[in-house]
């Protein structure tokens, strides 16, 4: 069976995402996809820089599939988060929900974007024009990169 959740520095891709959860039952797949935006509140962004504890990410990330079977039982999920040095345009994560109705797989997949950005222990670092700064967790309500033994 192929992995659910995953953490690379390979480009990701929309197929191999998707294809994880299509399935004959399913009658929606939602799929979101986050890239590298040019500017952030007023900012010019010349690339990120995306770093994680893989391990505790993943597991993580298979936390939140839980968590959306649990709420929505008939859920395929299949999340991808790349890290490393990201350009403009480039995918930084791709969320895949297939349920046998729309209305849930929007509901799932914004669960999981929102989730991620909470628990999940990837930091970025934004290279600007005029600096760079690190973003402590990607609500971007702390500051800095925590000590791995900080995340438990």
């Amino acid at each position: 069976m192929e992995q659910q959740c995953w953490i690379t520095t390979e480009p990701l891709e929309i197929e191999e995402v998707t294809k994880r959860v299509i399935r004959r039952e399913a009658g929606a797949v939602n799929t979101f996809i986050g890239t590298v935006r040019e500017f952030t509140k007023g900012k010019r962004t010349l690339f990120l820089q995306y770093e994680t504890y893989k391990k505790m990410a993943e597991k993580k990330l298979e936390q939140i599939t839980k968590e959306i079977e649990q709420q929505w039982p008939s859920a395929e999920v299949a999340i991808a988060h790349r890290i490393g040095r990201l350009e403009i345009t480039d995918i930084a994560v791709i969320i895949a929900v297939s349920t046998p109705h729309r209305n849930d797989s929007y509901e799932a997949s914004r669960y999981a974007i929102e989730r991620i950005k909470e628990i999940v222990p990837i930091w970025k670092k934004e290279h600007w024009e005029d600096g760079e700064e690190w973003i402590g967790d990607q609500k971007e309500v702390r500051p800095g990169v925590p000590l791995k033994e900080e995340i438990k």
